[in-house]
C-alpha cells in the first residue's frame, strides 16, 4: 500500500457510494458499491487471510482509488451499473459480449412500422424484443412472421408497389393499397406473437375469419384460416407450465472455464425460448456475487422486465434490486427463489441447461487447447527441442523484383497469435535488386543484433529454405545467441530444415504441430504482403504535382477537380491554371514551366 492510498483511507466518509480502484496507469480495474465507504474500502487493505486469490491479486495492482458519494444505496447501485458498463473493469464479473446479441425491432415511430433486426437498443419510439443468442431461431421467427403478417420491408415509402407486393410478401402501404387501421392491426398481432400472447391472436383471427365467412368473402377467410393453422402449430410446440404469468427463470453453472447463466423466458405460462450468457470472472467469487452481478448487468439493458424473476439461490440484495427495477424500469417485479412446485422445476431445468452449455464450451476449449498448447509440445518433440517453444517468431520477405522490399515478424505465444508483438521492417540494403539472403541478414540483425538473452524467443522460424536459414544463422550466432533454436521452413512441402542436419524434418501430415507451423507461416506471409501492398499503393498515389513547389494536397485536389487528369493539367495554359480556386498566377506559371521542363528532359533521355 503506497502513501497516496494510505492518506486517502484516512479520509473515507461513512456514507453510501461507489469506489473505483485504479492501477499505476490510471486504469479502472474494479468498481464496487458500499453502504459505508469507510468500512468497505478499508477491508481490501487489511489482513489478507480472508481474501480470495483474486482479491489479493487485485489489491497488489491498486495504486490509487476514487470514491463517489451518493444519497443512498439505491443510487449507489445505479451508479455502479453504469460505471461497470462504461469501463469494463478487469476484476469485475462481466457479461461476455453482452452487446453483440441481436434484437427484433418494430419501428412504431413510423407511419407503417417494419420488422427489422438490430444490435443497438435506442430510445426512438420503437419496440424491441430480445436479445436472441440463437441467431438461427431468430431468423426462423422472422421468416414465419413475414409469411403470416406481411409487413413492409422497404425503408422509404414509394409511389407504386415494388416486387415484394407482386410476389405477395407485402400489402403495399406505400401505394395506399391497404388501410392504415388494417395494417396497424397486423403490427399489433406481430407484437402479441413476440410477447407470447398467441391466444389473443387466435381469438382475433377466429372472429375475423367468421365475419368474413358470413359476408361470403371465402378467399380472405381461407387465408386467415391458414394463418391460424400456422400459429397453432407453433403454439403446440410450446410447453405450458403455469396457468398465467410472465417470468424469467435463471439457471447458473460454474467451472474453471467460466460462469454460464441460462435464462428461460416464460410468457403467459409458456416457455417461449432461452438465452445463455457466459461471464468472465474468478471462480473464487461465490455464486451469490456472480448472480448479483448478472442481474445488474442483464436487466440494466433489458427491454422487457417480467413480473417475476426466479433465482437458483437466495441473494442478499433482493430487496434492493427490486427497488432498483421499480425505480429505473418503472416495473414492479418480484425476485424469488422457489422452494417447490412448477417454478422450482423451471429453475432446475435452467440449471441443467447451463451445466450442459458450459460443458460444451469446455469441450470446444479443450479442442482449441490441443491445437495451441498441445501443438507446441508436439513441435518440441518433433524438433527435439530442450523446452517447449512457447514464444515463436517467424520472418518472411516480400517484394516485386527487388522494389519495396519488406520483412514481417509475427509472434505466436502459447500457440496463438500475439498481434501486439508483430513487427514489420522496410528493407534498405537490397532496394532495386532482389536478394532474399541479404534481406534476411538485415532483418535478423535489426531484431537480434542488440537483443539480450531475456528478449530472445524459444524458437525462430525463417520462411525459406537452407539459403535463408544460413543467412539468418550467420547474424543470430554472430550476435552471441548460440542456444536459441533456428529453423527454416521450405515453402513447397513444409519441410523443416535445422541447423545441424542436412535432412529435413517432415512433420506428420495430420498433426497439430504441422497445422501450427502452417498457421505461423501463412500469418507471416499475410503480414508481409499487406505491408508491401500498402507501400506500393502509397508510392503509386504520388503525383507529378508533388514535385512542384507550392502545390500541396488541397491545390492538387482543386486541379484534378477542374481538369480531371494529369494530361489536361499538362496542356492547360497559364490563364486556365490561374482560374482554379487557390492557384495564383505565380503558381500557375510554376506548374506550366514544370511540365515544359519535364517534357524537354524526357526527350533528351
Amino acid at each position: 500500500m503506497n502513501d497516496v492510498v494510505a492518506e486517502k483511507l484516512k479520509l473515507l466518509p461513512e456514507k453510501p457510494g461507489v469506489y473505483l480502484m485504479k492501477n499505476k496507469r490510471g486504469q479502472i480495474i474494479y468498481v464496487g458499491k458500499a453502504i459505508k465507504l469507510k468500512n468497505r474500502v478499508r477491508q481490501y487493505f487489511q489482513s489478507s487471510r480472508n481474501h480470495s486469490a483474486k482479491t489479493i491479486a487485485m489489491v497488489s495492482h491498486i495504486e490509487d482509488f476514487e470514491t463517489i458519494i451518493t444519497d443512498n444505496e439505491l443510487e449507489a447501485l445505479i451508479l455502479e451499473c453504469n460505471l461497470i458498463k462504461k469501463h469494463h473493469p478487469k476484476y469485475n464479473i462481466m457479461l461476455r459480449d453482452d452487446k453483440t446479441y441481436p434484437y427484433l425491432k418494430i419501428t412504431l415511430n413510423e407511419q407503417y412500422p417494419r420488422l427489422t433486426t438490430t444490435r443497438r437498443v435506442i430510445k426512438d419510439g420503437s419496440k424491441y424484443f430480445g436479445p436472441y443468442t440463437n441467431i438461427t431461431a431468430m431468423k426462423e421467427t422472422v421468416k414465419l412472421l413475414r409469411r403470416l403478417f406481411p409487413l413492409r420491408t422497404c425503408k422509404h415509402l414509394g409511389e407504386r408497389p415494388c416486387l415484394e407486393y407482386h410476389i405477395k410478401r407485402c400489402l403495399a402501404p406505400c401505394a395506399r393499397l391497404v388501410k392504415e387501421d388494417v395494417y396497424n392491426e397486423m403490427v399489433h398481432s406481430v407484437c402479441l406473437f413476440l410477447e407470447g400472447k398467441t391466444e389473443d391472436i387466435e381469438k382475433n383471427l377466429t372472429a375475423k375469419m367468421q365475419n368474413l365467412a358470413q359476408n361470403l368473402e371465402f378467399e380472405m377467410a381461407g387465408k386467415i384460416r391458414d394463418q391460424l393453422l400456422s400459429i397453432r402449430q407453433v403454439t403446440e410446440k410450446q410447453k405450458i407450465l403455469t396457468d398465467t404469468g410472465n417470468m424469467d427463470a435463471i439457471g447458473m453453472a460454474t467451472s474453471p472455464y467460466g460462469i454460464c447463466m441460462q435464462v428461460f423466458f416464460v410468457r403467459s405460462g409458456k416457455i417461449l425460448g432461452r438465452n445463455q450468457f457466459l461471464m468472465t470472472g474468478d471462480m473464487e467469487d461465490n455464486k451469490e456475487n456472480a448472480l448479483s452481478a448478472f442481474l445488474k448487468q442483464y436487466y440494466n439493458d433489458a427491454v422487457f422486465i417480467p413480473a417475476e424473476i426466479l433465482l437458483p439461490q437466495d441473494i442478499k440484495e433482493t430487496a434492493l434490486l427490486e427497488k432498483w427495477l421499480a425505480e429505473e424500469k418503472s416495473v414492479k417485479t418480484k425476485i424469488i427463489t422457489p422452494k417447490r412446485g412448477v417454478k422450482k422445476d423451471i429453475v432446475e431445468m435452467a440449471n441443467e441447461n447451463a451445466v450442459k452449455y458450459l460443458q460444451d464450451q469446455e469441450n470446444k476449449l479443450k479442442d482449441k487447447m490441443a491445437r495451441s498448447i498441445g501443438a507446441v509440445y508436439d513441435l518440441q518433440k518433433y524438433l527435439h527441442l530442450t523446452k517447449p517453444p512457447m514464444r515463436m517468431e517467424c520472418f518472411d520477405i516480400s517484394h516485386i523484383q527487388g522494389s519495396e522490399t519488406v520483412a514481417s515478424m509475427v509472434v505466436f505465444q502459447d500457440g496463438k497469435p500475439d498481434k501486439e508483438s508483430y513487427r514489420r521492417f522496410k528493407i534498405n540494403s537490397t532496394e532495386g535488386k532482389p536478394d532474399d539472403f541479404m534481406s534476411m541478414r538485415e532483418v535478423t540483425m535489426r531484431r537480434y543484433g542488440k537483443a539480450t538473452a531475456k528478449e530472445m524467443p524459444d524458437l525462430i522460424i525463417i520462411d525459406g529454405g537452407k539459403g535463408q536459414l544460413s543467412s539468418a544463422l550467420e547474424i543470430i550466432r554472430g550476435a552471441g545467441h548460440l542456444t536459441v533454436p533456428v529453423v527454416g521452413l521450405a515453402k513447397q512441402f513444409e519441410y523443416i530444415f535445422t541447423e545441424h542436419s542436412s535432412e529435413p524434418v517432415i512433420l506428420p501430415r495430420q498433426s497439430d504441430a504441422l497445422y501450427l507451423v502452417q498457421q505461423i507461416r501463412d500469418e507471416a506471409h499475410r503480414f508481409a504482403i499487406t505491408y508491401h501492398r500498402n507501400l506500393r499503393t502509397k508510392r503509386n498515389k504520388v503525383s507529378l504535382l508533388d514535385n512542384i513547389a507550392g502545390v500541396g494536397a488541397k491545390r492538387r485536389k482543386a486541379l484534378f477537380d477542374r481538369f480531371e487528369n494529369i494530361s489536361n493539367i499538362k496542356n492547360a495554359t497559364v490563364e486556365e491554371l490561374s482560374s482554379v480556386p487557390g492557384i495564383s498566377e505565380n503558381i500557375a506559371k510554376s506548374i506550366y514551366n514544370f511540365f515544359r521542363t519535364h517534357e524537354l528532359i524526357s526527350k533528351k533521355i
